[in-house]
């Protein structure tokens, strides 16, 4: 399961909107073995394409050398599909290279661009493997964030 800061799910969403036509990409890091997305790093999609992402390999390099000196790790890596649904495509399962990461896909197809509900997922990706896992968005972080009574699921009409 993930559990994300609503603030950060707003965010993601946000940042799909006002990249779309083209694929919006980014990264929650959060201390390493914690599984806890902290700090929200947009980025941009080198590619600027509509059907394909691709993180600036410069950026990329200096965003990992912050964790690094920061002792964290890519907790959440999201990006945007513009005219397909929120699931990994067989591109995205080949650049999937953080075996602990959960990987987010926001669908802001049929004009959930400019409103509305956009289709938010996480998947697990490990050797080829996709699995879907359940979305958990809380307000605020508490000692265990699976078992505060702010966490409440969300469901695509809540965005």
């Amino acid at each position: 399961m993930l559990t994300i800061l609503r603030d950060h799910v707003e965010a993601i969403v946000a940042h799909a909107r006002r990249d779309h036509p083209d694929e919006a990409c980014g990264v929650i890091a959060g201390p390493i073995g914690s599984d806890r997305p902290v700090r929200l790093i947009p980025m941009l999609n080198a590619a600027m394409s509509p059907t394909f992402y691709e993180f600036d390999s410069g950026d990329l390099l200096r965003l990992y050398r912050e964790m690094d000196d920061n002792d964290e790790e890519p907790v959440v890596i999201y990006h945007s599909h513009t005219a397909t649904e929120a699931y990994p495509s067989r591109t995205d399962v080949n650049l999937a290279g953080e075996p602990g990461a959960h990987y987010v896909l926001v669908s802001t197809r049929d004009g959930a661009h400019e409103a509305g509900p956009v289709d938010f997922r996480s998947y697990r990706i490990l050797d080829g493997e996709i699995t879907e896992e359940e979305v958990r968005v809380v307000d605020r972080y508490t000692e265990d964030s699976t078992t505060a009574a702010e966490a409440a699921p969300r469901t695509e009409g809540d965005n």
